[in-house]
């Protein structure tokens, strides 16, 4: 330590204790009373300065605080200590304000002082100061011109911003553990954040250097031409939590993120254009995508303009269609996400429970709106999303007993759909008519005839087979025959029915047209019709049109093997009652067409 460092701090302890003097009465002692005491000061001074210059072991002279860092001291031993030394030595002082001491003189000059210099003192002399006693002392709301020199002394003792031990940076072994370590901290902080909305503001301090070469947001922000000089920088639209798990990755590449502060993070990643950041928030959101959550994070995914992430949401609604329709989240998306989703071919559920839940979320809309939910408003809010509904997949009975009576539709589209669904040829409609599937993969066909025959005549009756299969399938439409006089359309009704309890699995009416060969048309379902394993099930086709070609040397049981989905065994029987001549061996509905 030099001469100067020692000469302020004596000049800082001995301060206090002449402010005190000021403010006692004052009582001058006798002259020759105040000669003793100066030559007793200066007696006691010679031997502090010798403790202080020459013994090697700390501690050695109880009065001194200087010495005192071997072993800790509470805020009232390290007050005590101070004010010690103060009193020893301010009666010492002179009219100068500097103690009048041989320390002085060891100081000013060496040659003319008998003490031997040993050690030269070191900043270890200097006294600890807890960061709870360099707050207590700035706490004071007048501390006055000596006790801030107190404080700057202890804070430079105990570390920068006065928030960490001295010498912190021993202990951290690597730059990734000392950045950390600064990360949220006053330590050497040279810029603030206020940031969040009021009344849920936070203060957070950060440094500039850490920041600009993390982000280029920041880099320009502090380094470019228009940098700020503000020392405190505002950011209302981002979360206190996001931004600090912005700056922990920026201090340590640490990423802490939950399900509540994903997207806020997300935000803040975005905003500052850190990409590792978004991508570790888009790969936690795609971790934990569920049915549950699939419309909200759609939602956020389109805001966010995250495609990826966008393509797995929908993947999961067409998966989990009916889940996701009844998940709270649902009936908060906005009208743009609602029409995504109704725009797609693939989801997974019945035409009039999709139409229901459409219903729901436009009394939703019309609740944020502050409109009562008549059918009037549900319409006006559904808008260009209304005409997105597949009326005609649904069945004339689920029709009349839903859509016609919400009062959603006018009387006109209402009529005109009956038409659609009890007359040929039908009437042009202003909604769609194509089948959503919600299947992915390769389409299968299973052919069970060896042979193909002509003349096969309809009078109304339908053709029966009856199937089984040994894993769980989606049949989506059948293989007919065609005409054998050349170009021919007909019109005809497909069921599938579950043999046991006579229920409607899947039904279509349609038409198809015929180019006079013998090959197979194909005929779909409205919707992909759910095949469980071991369960009897009637395939049905009534036509309507001339004689047709026919199958022979039918097979009872067909294996259909492919690479990606394995093996898929069919066992066909004998469909009692009248099947217009149909059986395993002959007739109709030579292929099953198929998705696993």
């Amino acid at each position: 330590m030099g001469k100067i460092e020692l000469k302020f701090i004596r000049r800082l302890f001995h301060m206090d204790r002449k402010m005190d003097e000021k403010d006692k009465p004052d009582k001058q002692p006798k002259r020759k009373e105040r000669k003793n005491d100066e030559k007793t000061a200066n007696r006691e001074e010679n031997q502090t300065a010798k403790n202080l210059c020459t013994n090697q072991k700390l501690n050695v002279n109880p009065r001194n605080p200087l010495n005192s860092v071997s072993q800790p001291q509470s805020h009232q031993q390290q007050a005590n200590s101070i004010a010690t030394y103060s009193e020893s030595s301010a009666e010492a002082m002179d009219d100068s304000g500097v103690p009048d001491s041989p320390l002085n003189s060891i100081q000013e000059s060496p040659a003319q002082n008998p003490v031997k210099m040993e050690r030269v003192p070191s900043t270890s002399d200097l006294p600890v100061f807890s960061s709870q006693f360099v707050t207590q002392i700035s706490s004071q709301s007048d501390p006055g011109p000596e006790k801030a020199l107190l404080l700057a002394t202890a804070s430079a003792a105990f570390g920068h911003g006065g928030n960490a031990p001295y010498n912190w940076q021993a202990t951290k072994i690597c730059v990734k553990d000392r950045l950390s370590y600064l990360c949220n901290t006053e330590i050497m902080a040279d810029v603030h954040f206020m940031v969040g909305a009021p009344p849920h503001q936070q203060k957070i301090p950060a440094h500039k250097f850490v920041l600009s070469v993390g982000s280029a947001v920041f880099d320009a922000q502090f380094n470019g031409p228009m940098a700020t000089q503000e020392d405190i920088v505002e950011i209302p639209d981002v979360e206190p939590a996001a931004f600090i798990s912005l700056l922990r990755f920026l201090y340590s590449d640490e990423v802490k993120i939950c399900s509540d502060s994903v997207m806020t993070t997300l935000y803040a990643a975005k905003k500052y254009a850190v990409p590792a950041l978004e991508k570790q928030c888009v790969e936690f959101l795609k971790r934990n995508l569920s049915s549950d959550n699939a419309f909200m994070l759609l939602t956020q995914a389109r805001l966010f303009d995250e495609p990826q992430l966008a393509a797995l949401c929908l993947e999961t609604i067409d998966k989990n269609t009916h889940e996701a329709l009844q998940a709270d989240g649902f009936t908060d998306i906005d009208l743009e996400t609602l029409c995504c989703v109704l725009e797609r071919d693939t989801l997974g559920i019945r035409e009039f429970k999709l139409f229901a839940s459409v219903c729901r979320w436009a009394e939703a809309e019309c609740t944020r709106k502050n409109l009562p939910p008549s059918p009037e408003n549900q319409r006006g809010v559904l808008g260009r999303a209304l005409r997105l509904i597949r009326f005609p997949l649904m069945s004339v009975e689920e029709f009349a007993q839903g859509a016609a009576q919400s009062g959603l539709l006018e009387d006109k589209e209402v009529v005109k759909l009956f038409l659609y669904f009890t007359v040929n040829p039908k009437p042009q409609i202003a909604f769609l008519d194509v089948p959503r599937c919600c299947l992915t993969g390769k389409e299968q066909v299973v052919s069970r005839f060896c042979q193909i025959e002509s003349r096969w005549g309809y009078s109304g009756t339908s053709d029966r087979i009856r199937f089984m299969v040994n894993r769980r399938i989606f049949v989506v439409g059948f293989g007919l025959y065609g005409s054998i006089h050349g170009p021919k359309e007909y019109y005809v009704t497909i069921q599938i029915i579950q043999s046991d309890t006579g229920k409607v699995m899947g039904h279509n009416d349609t038409s198809f047209q015929c180019d006079g060969s013998n090959s197979t048309f194909r005929v779909m379902f409205k919707e992909p019709v759910e095949i469980l394993p071991n369960t009897s099930y009637t395939a049905c086709s009534t036509l309507k049109g001339p004689d047709s070609y026919y199958g022979a040397k039918g097979l009872r049981k067909v294996t259909h093997e492919s690479v990606s989905s394995g093996k898929v065994t069919f066992q066909f029987t004998y469909a009692a009652g009248n099947n217009n001549g149909t059986s395993v061996e002959d007739g109709q509905i030579p292929e099953i067409i198929f998705y696993t």
